[in-house]
């Protein structure tokens, strides 16, 4: 006898639902026979976590880091090592201080790497690289028709970091909604994806880094005093290159053969005169501008011997024009921002913020606000 499945979904009814007639042999008795069902929406986060740590892990292959292991033995650079050691092992928050350039990501992977999560994922998030609008989708994931562009459920970065390591670089960009979520996580180790009110649990190890004064945006009101302090328990300070002068050499060795070896040149020395100037540098871009000087000397060295242009090392000097006073310049700007903000009632960002109004980007103004300490509402405030 022919039997036949029908399957269909109605507009009250959750997809898919199986109705079937059984299959009966001659004698009329029913066949046994068996079906097996999915739970699609459990099956698409789990591919979606799945690809979002595939994202993380072709990211972390194709981006060109720093460099890939710790180089130095200088005093500064053996106290932050022993930090490292001391807290890597534990689940406590980092946060990581230091100056652009300097290596804060390669600290956040050294401590994930010693850490008992290091099986797990490693996920990265720039707070400063994304929309202020997507950035708790990002975070925390969105639920179908959760906003418009939102056709369907995505994993945010906690959930695909489940059980490792999130690194959110940048912290002090993050707008004071998401502080509050932030927080709630770090507190309570659940959040909701944007459209739920269905609480996500989730086992993840923050570390942040940050090349700003939070205690100073604390002051200004534009970072959460309890975020910080959760975030604060253990800090580490990442030197400056100026302050590990003495693991220049060995940085420059590093280098050199790193892209000798990439652009297949033999380059065997550095010339004394290049190192005693690379010494002397003040290196205001820290390790980062280091690594672009060298690998623009290897490109265009063409015997065994490095040698640097020395007007690539030359300081910025002062303009030939009158100087004007800097204090001066600072209160005519503090007035054109706080006029400015006045005007839109403290709103900075869309088409009728300050910053449109100022002609100048959302992050730029929010910067300058950091820094000379003005509130959103007009009144200024000194940053000690």
């Amino acid at each position: 006898m022919a039997s036949s499945s029908v399957i269909y979904n109605t507009p009250n009814t959750p997809w898919p639902i199986d109705e079937s007639i059984p299959l009966r042999d001659e004698s009329g008795k029913t066949i046994p026979w068996y079906a097996a069902t999915t739970d699609v929406d459990e099956l698409e986060t789990k591919e979606e976590r799945l690809r979002n740590e595939n994202l993380s892990l072709r990211e972390d292959i194709d981006r060109s880091s720093m460099f890939e292991e710790i180089v130095g033995s200088s005093k500064p650079i053996c106290q932050l090592l022993k930090q490292v050691e001391k807290v890597a092992p534990s689940d406590s928050t980092v946060l990581i201080l230091g100056k652009t350039g300097t290596g804060k990501e390669l600290i956040a992977r050294a401590l994930h790497r010693r850490s008992k999560r290091a099986h797990r994922p490693f996920i990265r998030v720039n707070c400063a690289a994304i929309p202020q609008s997507l950035i708790a989708s990002e975070l925390f994931g969105h639920e179908k028709g959760a906003f418009t562009g939102a056709l369907q459920r995505r994993v945010g970065r906690f959930e695909a970091a489940h059980g490792g390591t999130l690194f959110l670089d940048e912290i002090g960009e993050l707008p004071m909604e998401t502080q509050i979520a932030l927080l709630r996580v770090l507190q309570e180790k659940e959040f909701e994806r944007v459209g739920s009110n269905h609480p996500i649990s989730v086992d993840v190890r923050v570390i942040a880094a940050t090349n700003h004064d939070l205690r100073a945006a604390v002051a200004a009101g534009t970072f959460r005093a309890d975020l910080f302090y959760r975030l604060n328990v253990f800090p580490i300070s990442v030197p400056s290159l100026r302050e590990r002068a003495d693991d220049i050499p060995l940085l420059v060795e590093y280098f050199v053969a790193r892209y000798s070896r990439e652009s297949g040149k033999s380059i065997r020395q550095i010339g004394k005169h290049t190192l005693t100037n690379l010494r002397a540098y003040h290196w205001p871009g820290n390790i980062r501008e280091l690594q672009n000087v060298m690998e623009r000397a290897v490109i265009l060295t063409e015997t065994d011997t490095l040698v640097v242009d020395e007007s690539w090392l030359k300081s910025e000097s002062a303009p030939s024009s009158p100087k004007r006073d800097l204090s001066t310049l600072e209160d005519s700007e503090v007035e054109m921002i706080e006029a400015a903000l006045a005007e839109t009632h403290g709103r900075i960002s869309g088409p009728t913020g300050a910053a449109a109004k100022l002609g100048v980007p959302r992050q730029t103004l929010e910067s300058k606000i950091r820094r000379l300490g003005i509130d959103k509402y007009g009144q200024s405030r000194p940053i000690v």
